[in-house]
């Protein structure tokens, strides 16, 4: 892809666009079979590819799974999540969410999971069916392609912001094409599986998985909408030095 330049488009356009595909951007949850060209998971990884990184060392490894691929995968992991014993033994390759959750954070995911209950109808308890909400991870919410992003373990804590910056703009990149995204943590306790299944180095450890493809607007828990802090609750602006106390 040649670079382009913003000349392409005015200032306003230009804006409005690239703000639109980041505040559209959302975890969808219910895809439609609908197929995504190679071309285009190509062109958003090309996209992506330009992202920041330290020393430009581009940590990124991207491992793309489609068709029957992902049918046996998923059958694979689906297998392990069923079964209580085998998946009481499952360890990840690094600690994504805190071991110990604190305000305000605890509120937050209490929030946001009770919220998508929520709307499937799911009661606080019933284990039975919570179980069953979250294997549909294991299916990548049936989406066409799913994505498992691995990375050197040798790199340290600033490869994965490097990382965080990349997966970003492969959502946009995404939504620029009218598609959608659903990054993943959820496979993480996987990663055996998955590294087996897709023949992936001992040397790469998986960073997250994640769903892509054409969103069903019909199913109800794709109206699950997250709310956000306004920026005056997380910015401080400092215009002026200010005194040292003794």
């Amino acid at each position: 892809m040649e670079r382009m330049t913003a000349s392409l488009l005015d200032r306003q356009t230009l804006r409005e666009a690239v703000d639109w595909a980041i505040v559209t951007r959302r975890s969808v949850r219910a895809f439609l079979p609908t197929p995504v060209p190679t071309r285009e998971i190509e062109a958003i990884l090309e996209t992506a590819s330009h992202s920041a990184s330290g020393m430009n060392m581009q940590p990124w490894r991207v491992h793309v799974v489609t068709g029957a691929a992902k049918n046996e995968l998923c059958a694979a992991i689906a297998a392990v999540d069923d079964d209580p014993a085998r998946a009481a033994e499952l360890t990840e390759p690094y600690d994504y969410y805190p071991r110990h959750w604190v305000t305000p954070y605890l509120e937050r995911r209490r929030k946001v999971g009770w919220d998508l209950y929520g709307l499937l109808g799911i009661e606080k308890g019933d284990k039975a069916r919570m179980h069953l909400q979250h294997g549909r991870n294991y299916r990548f919410f049936d989406a066409p392609v799913g994505l498992f992003f691995t990375v050197d373990r040798q790199l340290q804590e600033g490869s994965l912001i490097d990382y965080g910056m990349f997966l970003q703009s492969v959502m946009v990149a995404a939504r620029a094409r009218h598609l959608h995204t659903c990054p993943q943590a959820a496979f993480l306790k996987f990663h055996r599986e998955i590294a087996r299944h897709l023949q992936i180095p001992d040397g790469q450890m998986l960073v997250c998985g994640m769903s892509l493809g054409h969103a069903n607007e019909s199913s109800i828990e794709n109206t699950l909408a997250t709310e956000r802090e306004p920026v005056s609750s997380f910015t401080t602006f400092h215009e002026h030095p200010k005194e040292a106390t003794t």
